[in-house]
């Protein structure tokens, strides 16, 4: 992939449970897909070498029949192994700059900046394709401090040209003062992952970014 439009990195970016159970995970990333859902990212902390793997490349397979993005959290070996479209690092994994020197010019390349503008300076300076802040709201996934303030990315879109997401406790509600700031991309895990109808769910997070372009 080539530089990417801001239209490519924009809208709703799932970002995968720990589930084990790969068909599990394939049938309701397709239907997030089929709602609307427009980047995947697999992060799955605790899958054996084997299991990343296999699911890895049945999302990537998923992904392509989409014409979507694939974005691998954290393990930059397995990227190029595949050849996914991308890698998100977060601050204790390898540098922007080193996983950029790695991947190449044109993979996507995300960077957790957490509520830092300063770690996103190093991330745009590195190479970044996208920043991330966050978390903003409790998360029933991830436990970290909700410390990032919503004027954050406000912040960002008035000094950096370069897409963003916002993570951390997302629902359709509280993510709406955070797309009037400018957010980008809305990252969910549980609020798709973790619905009873996973493309009804995917779908009104497309309508929200839709009536926030008007």
């Amino acid at each position: 992939m080539k530089k990417l439009s801001h239209h490519q990195l924009s809208g709703l970016y799932i970002v995968t449970p720990d589930w084990d159970d790969t068909d599990q995970l394939v049938t309701v990333t397709e239907q997030a897909l089929q709602g609307g859902a427009n980047i995947v990212q697999y992060r799955h902390k605790t899958a054996s070498a084997e299991l990343r793997k296999n699911q890895a490349q049945a999302l990537l397979d998923l992904c392509r029949s989409f014409n979507k993005p694939f974005i691998i959290n954290d393990h930059l070996e397995l990227c190029l192994e595949i050849d996914a479209d991308g890698l998100h690092v977060g601050g204790t994994d390898i540098s922007v700059a080193d996983a950029r020197t790695k991947l190449g010019p044109d993979k996507i390349l995300g960077a957790s900046c957490y509520g830092d503008l300063e770690l996103a300076r190093t991330a745009v300076k590195g190479g970044a394709s996208y920043i991330a802040f966050g978390g903003f709201y409790p998360s029933r996934i991830k436990k970290y401090a909700v410390t990032t303030p919503a004027s954050i990315v406000g912040d960002a879109v008035k000094e950096f040209d370069l897409p963003n997401v916002v993570i951390g406790g997302m629902t359709l509600e509280n993510c709406q003062p955070l797309l009037a700031q400018g957010a980008d991309m809305v990252a969910v895990i549980s609020s798709v992952y973790m619905t009873d109808q996973p493309r009804l769910a995917a779908h009104a997070f497309i309508e929200l970014f839709a009536a926030n372009q008007v």
